[in-house]
């Protein structure tokens, strides 16, 4: 229960965020333009709270639905505008003004990853070391001939300090249909490039990064407790930090991974757990909890592996910058992150890479879950993720969406005249039907990922 809390309430602080800084970009260059904000809302439906500016006069609005927002101007197009107000009305306003409010709300998502992904990395980055754990069979990872063991240098001719950044490139590259050139260093220190033949990989029916063939390498853990939730039955069972799992029903544990396997074989069943405390033996009754997950009930305790300090120094970095560095590096993360997405969707559109790649609600609320879970960091870099996602999609040349406008502003542009009320009309329907479509398929993707 209280992961599902978590979960619930971190997407909905993701979304409110999200939306409040996409939502603001639209309003606060309406209000730099002269144009009169009748009101700002984060969500739609019926109003939870509202509160009217006594200066601006715009009533400022969150709402029951919190799947959106919308920044509503006066408009000769929507209701009867005063003649002293014409001025301030949008609809009034040159092809400049209009497009620069439209365009704001997409480019504050982007500017709000580059703020987040700039303080990240003057604060401090940590991240797994890009190091192989394991490598399939049969898989372009296998056939370049990476090994067990190897040290990623770079991808590309692209630094790969962690695993996050090695497979970004990875990913990059399969959507190229390029081969990737992998600089590795080998248990024995011999350095090597390695050519990784990625071509095709993406329209395999599966996670690109699954297809590619290679695992981190994540040091084995002690099966020692650290950590338990409030809630959890590690604590109701009586699991301290420190005790050593010894055995399950008289199954030897020798590995935190052996534990968890064991505890996700066993959802609400007693096991009898021997454990070591101090000098002390003792055995405990756990009964795990149930929960689903990818479409299968497994076990879950609320417990947490005492973190190996050595291993953490060994096999975890840490990636800061001063003020400069870390903001290059934050507009070349975002425009990485934004062209990755864009070429995805090219390739679902195009038939050349697979949907299961996209997401939908419920995939993003688990991420948001599990990001807010690990701590604030993970947390706040899926936000700059989604923020990414929400700027990119929104300029997507589709009606209803900013880019439908900003594509009916081009058209304006080039043949001097506005597009003509039915043939907006018109797009919008086409619009909403895309839009029902992709948000179908994504909620589809969701639950055969969720019950498949």
């Amino acid at each position: 229960m209280n992961e599902l809390l978590i979960t619930v309430l971190s997407f909905i602080v993701a979304l409110g965020v999200l939306i409040t800084v996409h939502e603001f970009g639209h309003f606060w260059v309406a209000r730099r333009s002269g144009v009169k904000v009748l009101r700002f809302s984060v969500g739609f439906g019926r109003a939870l709270w509202s509160r009217r500016g006594k200066k601006d006069g715009t009533e400022y609005v969150i709402a029951a639905l919190p799947l959106g927002g919308y920044v509503k101007m006066l408009d000769e197009r929507e209701g009867e505008v005063p003649l002293e107000q014409t001025h301030r009305a949008f609809n009034r306003q040159p092809l400049r003004i209009r497009t620069a409010i439209v365009l704001a709300g997409p480019l504050f998502n982007l500017a709000f990853a580059i703020l987040v992904y700039w303080v990240i990395l003057m604060v401090g980055e940590p991240g797994l070391r890009a190091q192989v754990g394991e490598v399939a069979t049969d898989s372009p990872a296998a056939h370049a001939g990476l090994q067990v063991g190897d040290r990623l240098l770079s991808v590309d001719g692209e630094p790969a300090l962690t695993w996050e950044r090695a497979t970004m490139v990875l990913l990059s590259g399969a959507l190229g249909e390029h081969t990737v050139r992998v600089e590795v260093e080998d248990a024995q220190g011999i350095r090597q490039v390695r050519a990784m033949d990625v071509a095709g990989v993406a329209d395999k029916g599966a996670q690109v990064l699954d297809q590619i063939g290679i695992t981190p390498f994540i040091p084995k853990a002690e099966p020692i407790i650290g950590k338990t939730t409030a809630d959890g039955a590690a604590r109701a069972a009586g699991l301290q930090e420190g005790d050593r799992v010894l055995s399950a029903d008289g199954q030897p544990v020798g590995s935190w991974s052996d534990w968890v396997d064991i505890v996700h074989d066993h959802p609400e069943v007693d096991m009898a757990v021997r454990i070591q405390r101090g000098e002390v033996e003792m055995t405990l009754i756990l009964r795990p909890d149930a929960v689903v997950e990818d479409g299968k009930t497994i076990g879950r305790i609320g417990a947490y592996g005492l973190v190996d300090k050595e291993a953490r120094d060994r096999y975890w970095v840490v990636q800061s910058m001063g003020p400069i560095d870390a903001f290059g590096r934050a507009l070349e993360r975002t425009w990485d992150m934004s062209a990755l997405m864009l070429r995805m969707l090219w390739k679902m559109a195009m038939g050349k890479a697979s949907v299961e790649n996209l997401s939908g609600p419920i995939t993003i609320a688990q991420y948001a879950g599990q990001s807010a879970s690990i701590g604030l960091m993970p947390f706040f870099k899926f936000l700059a993720v989604v923020s990414i996602s929400l700027g990119v999609l929104n300029l997507l040349p589709i009606p209803l969406l900013d880019g439908g406008h900003l594509f009916f502003y081009l058209i304006e542009a080039v043949k001097g005249t506005p597009v003509s009320e039915k043939a907006q009309l018109v797009g919008q329907q086409v619009g909403l039907g895309v839009l029902l479509g992709l948000m179908g398929l994504a909620f589809y993707m969701d639950l055969s990922r969720l019950f498949g």
